[in-house]
């Protein structure tokens, strides 16, 4: 069975099928004849109309048919819908498309269909289809085309008939609802000027009953010397043509109540028209305008106050950092209430009872002692705190004193000699919701004081609350933002400590590891005095546990570098072969030992990755090392690449224990070993971590795929490059190259620590054409220098006396010595210290532990490039 394409217009012919309205409508007598007629003329058992919803097919008409609607994946009708024209099968059982069609396989056993689509609306959209069903094979001749034909334009017909009747039928309930329902008065007024019809809203503005209006002259709504010009305008209208210069047009009137007192409204005249644009009618529309018109009396009274408040919400910012605020408002309310004296006042609550801090307040002063306090009180150093006076009424209690007899009322305090004459006096409070939080007062008003003009100046009184608001929400914000920088200050202090502590402790944890994994790689690999089997395993674990301890403090250090976002990435194009295979070989030993096969899938030679080589490296040693730890003996690793679109995806399996998937976003968690602490695997638990941050410093992201028993993958991407891998060249000279050249060089080691003296000096034994000297200060070094100027020097950073840098500055500004190349070997490793060490002029920086590997590579690159000395060779 092949189910019915989706037409292209799909959701358009959706809509003009919903905009019909006849959708699960009830039988329609026109619609039945219509199916009725088919089956007659063609001589079927089943004729339908029937509509292609979104999911069904529904019939509006089904002569010969029980259901009323199925679903649209089986419709015959559907595909006439979708390729909009006639659809005629002439036998079901050989049309591949319907053959296995349920309708045809069971009820109603189609074997012949013919349908014509329905296109009611003006666009030609197909909502359904008039169709003729037989259980017999039939031809269809072309005059049975035209017959079907002008039966589904009948249809398309009453369609629209049906839409339109629901349409009227709509908009004849919004008019009356739109009518009786309004809130504004209605009139319908005739040509002759009789009421027609008036609505509820008018019969309860004018106070009439519906039979005491209809049929009697609109003049009757109207005062006598008004009620002629009404009837005269209406007759003007129908006479002339300036009746546009009324119709259409609000204004202003008064009209009669039934009990004779006059009603403002405003009345607006339409005309209404019928089918063939003749007036015949006026509808008048009445509104209301009593509560405008008391509005309109107490806007104007407000006038004058809103003006003022709108300037201080306006002009908030400005008033505020000019500390102007409480001041304009303050003679603002002076102003309107024609008052000598005001004040305005926060109100701050106490252990005891509220306290008032005056924002501003009218000089009252009359002597120098007065004006002190005056201005105490303006600076907020003083506050009101008595409860019992005329103010303390208000901002304690919260309460309105208004007085026109200051000096006999019972709560007025004693006014000092000098003291101006207070006449009348209110006191109001300032609510936010029920919570005080001010005050105002004004003295000598020449209004009268009463609760009138407190109830006047109400907006006055919610704009302070208004205003005091923002004030403590602005004092508040920039508490928090002083809070906040030392708070950052404080956090910038931590960093910087935890910084230094992490420099410290590396400096002082690398010293001694120094002397540690050093002197174990001089025994193993000593040439002169070779170590038993025995020794060589015990000095193999020495340098084993050096390491371990070096990698658990460089990866501490990696993890702190990271989160202080002071690691920086070389990103350049790097094979991708190439940091595998180095990987790899760093870990083979470690896979060998511990019994495991490493299975590598076959990598594109030109496969390159947009990364840092050594952190990618990194990455693959963490997610290599952690596969080796946590497998199974004698298991497996599996390493693989895909590329992916625009990325390169690495993935490493393991055969170990696997882990739950509840469990695997804790892997990426700092010091989180999922319980491991407490096994025999050694580890910090921040590899993982430093690794998801890496590769997400390198554009790439990174997951693992687990379940207990089955083991693990882990997987990160990286950008593909956008050239070719570049080609691995060796630039780097050997020291055998300068053994070959039969020259001796002079290297002077600075150092204060004995155990890294003895250990460098046991280190450059091995190579015969190196001359070392050793001296304990960066002072005595520089008087050698001066006499004796050696090939390259090795100089420690923290030294008695002149520290490395100092040093390192007196030779750069000794024309004698600044063409000595000066290497940096230092406990020192953080990244910032390298980088510093590198931008104040040493020519490279080296850290303890000392690598003897990259130190040869190291000499081997400065000594092939210095000049011969006059020194005499070491004996060999």
């Amino acid at each position: 069975m092949q189910a019915a394409d989706l037409p292209n217009n799909e959701t358009q012919r959706l809509t003009a099928l919903h905009v019909l309205n006849v959708l699960d409508t009830p039988a329609d007598t026109a619609f039945d004849r219509i199916t009725e007629l088919a089956c007659e003329l063609f001589d079927v058992p089943i004729a339908l109309v029937s509509l292609v919803d979104k999911e069904r097919q529904w019939f509006k008409a089904h002569s010969g048919l029980e259901a009323y609607e199925t679903n649209r994946e089986i419709s015959f009708c559907a595909h006439a819908v979708a390729a909009n024209r006639p659809l005629v099968i002439e036998d079901t059982k050989n049309d591949p498309r319907f053959a296995d069609n349920p309708l045809v396989l069971e009820q109603p056993h189609i074997r012949f269909y013919a349908g014509h689509p329905l296109c009611p609306s003006d666009d030609q959209l197909p909502v359904g289809t008039l169709c003729l069903i037989d259980e017999q094979p039939r031809t269809f001749t072309e005059r049975d085309h035209r017959i079907l034909h002008n039966l589904a334009k009948q249809v398309d017909e009453l369609l629209r008939q049906h839409e339109l009747k629901e349409r009227l039928s709509r908009t004849a309930k919004q008019f009356e609802a739109l009518f009786t329902k309004s809130a504004t008065g209605k009139v319908r007024v005739d040509r002759a000027g009789n009421v027609i019809a008036i609505n509820p809203f008018a019969l309860n503005l004018l106070g009439y009953q519906a039979e005491e209006v209809v049929g009697n002259n609109v003049g009757m709504l109207a005062f006598p010397e008004t009620a002629e010009k009404y009837n005269y305008l209406i007759s003007r209208y129908f006479s002339s043509d300036a009746n546009e210069q009324n119709v259409g047009k609000g204004r202003e009137i008064v009209v009669r109540h039934k009990k004779g007192h006059q009603i403002p409204v405003h009345l607006a005249v339409n005309a209404i028209h019928n089918d063939r644009q003749e007036f015949v009618e006026f509808l008048a529309i009445l509104t209301d305008l009593s509560d405008i018109n008391e509005a309109k009396h107490r806007v104007n009274r407000e006038r004058r106050l809103l003006q003022v408040l709108h300037q201080g919400i306006t002009d908030y910012q400005a008033l505020m950092s000019g500390e102007q605020l409480w001041t304009f408002l303050m003679e603002a309310l002076r102003e309107l209430t024609d008052s000598d004296y005001a004040l305005i006042g926060e109100v701050l609550p106490t252990d005891t009872t509220n306290a008032l801090k005056i924002h501003a307040i009218t000089d009252l002063s009359w002597s120098n002692e007065s004006r002190q306090l005056m201005e105490s009180l303006r600076s907020g150093d003083m506050m009101l705190t008595n409860p019992g006076s005329l103010l303390g009424r208000v901002f304690a209690y919260g309460d309105v004193v208004i007085t026109d007899d200051v000096y006999s009322h019972s709560k007025r305090g004693g006014f000092p000699p000098g003291h101006p004459r207070i006449n009348n006096y209110l006191g109001a409070p300032i609510f936010s919701g029920d919570k005080l939080i001010g005050m105002f007062a004004i003295a000598n008003s020449q209004q009268p004081l009463s609760q009138a003009l407190l109830d006047w100046l109400q907006p006055f009184t919610d704009t302070c609350a208004l205003l005091i608001n923002l004030y403590r929400q602005m004092s508040e914000r920039e508490q928090v933002t002083r809070d906040l920088a030392a708070a950052r200050d404080q956090a910038e202090k931590a960093n910087q400590a935890k910084s230094e502590f992490l420099s410290s402790m590396s400096h002082e944890l690398r010293t001694p590891l120094n002397a540690i994994i050093g002197f174990s790689q001089l025994l193993g690999k000593g040439r002169r005095d070779p170590l038993s089997e025995k020794q060589q395993r015990q000095v193999g674990q020495i340098e084993k546990s050096g390491q371990h301890l070096l990698s658990l403090i460089n990866e501490v250090l990696d993890l702190a570098r990271i989160e202080a976002g002071h690691m920086t990435l070389s990103i350049e194009p790097i094979s991708v072969e190439g940091v595998i295979e180095d990987a790899c070989s760093t870990l083979e030993a470690n896979i060998d030992a511990a019994s495991i096969q490493l299975i590598r899938h076959p990598i594109d030679s030109t496969w390159s990755a947009s990364a840092d080589y050594t952190r990618t490296k990194q990455i693959l040693l963490n997610l290599l090392s952690n596969a080796i730890k946590y497998n199974r003996e004698h298991g497996t690793i599996t390493i693989g690449v895909t590329q992916q679109d625009s990325e390169l995806r690495f993935s490493i399996s393991d055969t170990g224990p696997g882990i739950a998937p509840e469990r695997q976003e804790e892997l990426f968690e700092p010091f989180n070993r999922l319980d491991a602490e407490y096994g025999t695997i050694e580890g910090t638990g921040i590899g993982l971590a430093i690794t998801r941050e890496l590769v997400e410093r390198m554009s790439g992201c990174i997951g693992v795929d687990s379940q207990p028993g089955k083991g693990s993958t882990f997987w990160f991407t990286l950008p593909v490059a956008n050239v070719a891998p570049l080609t691995e060249q060796t630039a780097t000279r050997t020291l055998a190259d300068a053994e070959k050249a039969q020259r001796d060089y002079r290297l002077l080691y600075i150092e204060d620590n004995p155990t890294n003296q003895r250990l460098m000096e046991d280190i450059i034994d091995d190579f015969p054409h190196v001359d070392l000297q050793t001296v304990n200060s960066a002072e005595l070094g520089l008087e050698i220098m001066r006499h004796s100027p050696p090939d390259l020097v090795l100089m420690d950073i923290h030294l008695p006396g002149m520290n490395g840098y100092q040093a390192l500055d007196a030779i750069q500004n000794d024309a004698q010595l600044k063409h000595i190349n000066v290497v940096a070997l230092s406990a020192n490793a953080m990244e910032r210290d390298v980088v510093h060490g590198l931008a104040a002029g040493f020519a490279d920086y080296l850290t303890k532990p000392i690598d003897i590997d990259k130190l040869s590579a190291t000499l081997s690159t400065y000594f092939s490039a210095a000049p011969a000395t006059d020194a005499p060779r070491k004996a060999p």
